[in-house]
């Protein structure tokens, strides 16, 4: 099984994927890898989510699929049974730690405060979904996150695109960043895969 470490050692770059129709699915997951993102973070916001993500884990040999937008032990469980490699929140109840501590995937949940970073850290995680990072004060908030959890790493999401990326990537205690840019809705409804793939070839980091 990867870790964190060999997620993220794979792309720095996870794009947050809402998917309308599940048709969608399998032909965006390989535009995404033919551009170099090999991570995907495909989100429970739509009926079609999770069916999209089975299809991209049986058709789509070379994605590796995580499941976003994970609230209860009941999404975290669903996530497992598609074939998820990794699952993430934007928040984390206690019942959400303790299931995803046992879960046997690697989880990140998501943090936007000091006491919640130690709630999740007092449950054995130690990389963190940041949301929604501009929201919730940047990078200097980050940074200030940094100083009395100097071994916390974090994925922010929420406010990140092709022109900030590379600015909260440089941030030493960041170890990827998420965001839909890489997906626009109006390119997926028409079908625009090759646009889809260019904007990853640009946006891939080494």
């Amino acid at each position: 099984m990867m870790d964190i470490d060999d997620l993220v050692a794979v792309s720095r770059i996870i794009p947050v994927i809402t998917i309308a129709q599940v048709e969608h699915a399998v032909p965006l997951a390989r535009a995404l890898v033919a551009g170099g993102v090999r991570l995907l973070e495909i989100t429970l916001r739509t009926e079609a989510g999770l069916r999209g993500a089975a299809r991209i884990v049986a058709e789509v040999e070379d994605a590796i699929v995580g499941i976003g937008t994970v609230l209860t032990p009941d999404d975290l469980a669903r996530a497992v049974d598609v074939g998820a490699r990794f699952a993430l929140s934007p928040g984390a109840t206690p019942a959400l730690l303790a299931a995803a501590a046992r879960c046997g995937i690697p989880f990140l949940p998501g943090i936007a405060t000091a006491s919640e970073l130690m709630a999740a850290m007092g449950h054995g995680f130690g990389t963190f979904k940041f949301f929604p990072a501009l929201a919730a004060g940047g990078i200097p908030a980050l940074r200030a996150l940094g100083g009395p959890f100097p071994a916390a790493r974090f994925c922010p999401t929420g406010g990140i695109g092709a022109a900030n990326a590379a600015e909260w990537l440089a941030e030493p205690n960041v170890v990827a960043v998420g965001g839909s840019w890489l997906t626009p809705a109006a390119e997926m409804r028409a079908g625009n895969w090759a646009a889809i793939t260019s904007r990853c070839k640009a946006a891939v980091v080494p």
